[in-house]
């Protein structure tokens, strides 16, 4: 006689029927769930913060936009100041100029730019993609370089190797990027003559065609191997420049994780069972000392994209650092405002991102 077939208890729970009470049960199974909407109300939050404080920061600046964007003779003409500073809204209180900001903001409309006398939202839109680019190769080639010798300096700690690596990591933190990029600029541009000296695209090549900016990416998707090839070479110069120092700033913090980790009694127990050093390596120590190294990660990602200010001047790669220092130089608020709030917004992106793959990695953290 055939058995019965075993139904697990869990599926005998009765279900609570109503609709308020089974979503408290969801709310209570799901960790993960849990963790998302706190992350996401928190930067609601912080968003609104962040234009508030951005606005006030702004404004607080010395110097008149009036000034710094008109010439002397119209300067000298008040019926054109005033037009000029009713045209922007620089006539206004700022409680008022801050309500219609907010309010400008939530339809995506961050202002008329004084030096380009196009929308704010426009530039970035031109400017952001190239940055993201050259921020995206960046951090991967930190990340391809700097964590693997972090390792191999753990695992050959005091030896002549680490104190290699060790010296190595010091002089990629402690040397200007700028410095780094005039250098390798003078040499492979000039001297040798074997990289290209600005710019995305060589004189005369046409890009792709716009889809998400980054003509790398544009140009695979319409099979141009040509144009992707030359986008590289334009990229590899300046993206070297800004991963020294990240190369550096990985290595010794992925050596500190990995010593630090490395101790635990469930390492220990994972060698006396005879498991291979590379598994135990792999497996059970870099997983565990991954979560310090991804919080690096995303804000050193952040950093790229946003900071890259000396980098792209020296390289004139029309990035969103080369625009933000233009816009400053001409104390151009909305553009400075818009850079500021897009600024905020990849750091804000960027660590929720990361505390969503530390729920990933560690589950410890859905459980806080």
């Amino acid at each position: 006689m055939a058995q019965a077939a075993v139904i697990p208890e869990a599926h005998l729970e009765p279900q609570p029927s109503n609709p308020a009470l089974r979503l408290l049960a969801f709310w209570r199974r799901h960790e993960f769930v849990r963790l998302l909407l706190r992350r996401a109300l928190a930067t609601l939050v912080l968003c609104f913060g962040i234009t508030l404080v951005a606005f006030v920061l702004t404004h607080l600046v010395p110097g008149d936009p009036a000034a710094a964007n008109l010439g002397l003779r119209a300067l000298a003409d008040p019926a054109i100041v005033k037009s000029f500073r009713e045209q922007y809204g620089l006539d206004k209180p700022l409680p008022i100029q801050y309500e219609l900001y907010l309010s400008h903001l939530l339809h995506g409309d961050l202002g008329i730019s004084q030096l380009t006398h196009r929308p704010v939202a426009t530039d970035l839109a031109q400017f952001v993609p190239a940055s993201f680019e050259l921020g995206l190769l960046a951090i991967v080639l930190a990340l391809a370089i700097g964590v693997p010798l972090g390792m191999v300096a753990a695992v050959h700690k005091d030896s002549w190797l680490d104190n290699t690596l060790s010296l190595i990591s010091l002089g990629g933190v402690s040397t200007p990027p700028f410095w780094v990029g005039l250098i390798l600029l003078y040499v492979f541009a000039f001297v040798l003559q074997i990289a290209p000296g600005s710019g995305r695209l060589s004189p005369g090549a046409l890009p792709p065609p716009h889809v998400t900016g980054m003509y790398t990416i544009d140009s695979l998707l319409v099979g141009d191997v040509g144009t992707f090839g030359d986008a590289i070479h334009h990229l590899i110069l300046p993206a070297s420049v800004l991963a020294i120092g990240g190369i550096g700033i990985l290595l010794r913090f992925t050596r500190s994780s990995v010593l630090e980790v490395i101790q635990n009694d469930y390492v220990t127990a994972a060698r006396a069972k005879g498991l291979p050093p590379m598994r135990v390596l792999l497996r059970y120590t870099l997983r565990a000392a991954l979560t310090p190294v991804l919080t690096l990660s995303g804000l050193m990602f952040a950093d790229l994209m946003t900071g890259a200010v000396l980098v792209e001047s020296v390289f004139a790669y029309p990035g969103v650092g080369l625009y933000a220092a233009r816009s400053a130089l001409n104390l151009d608020l909305s553009a400075i405002t818009g850079v500021c709030m897009f600024v905020a917004i990849v750091y804000v992106a960027t660590n929720f991102g990361v505390d969503l793959l530390h729920a990933v990695i560690d589950p410890r953290v859905r459980q806080e």
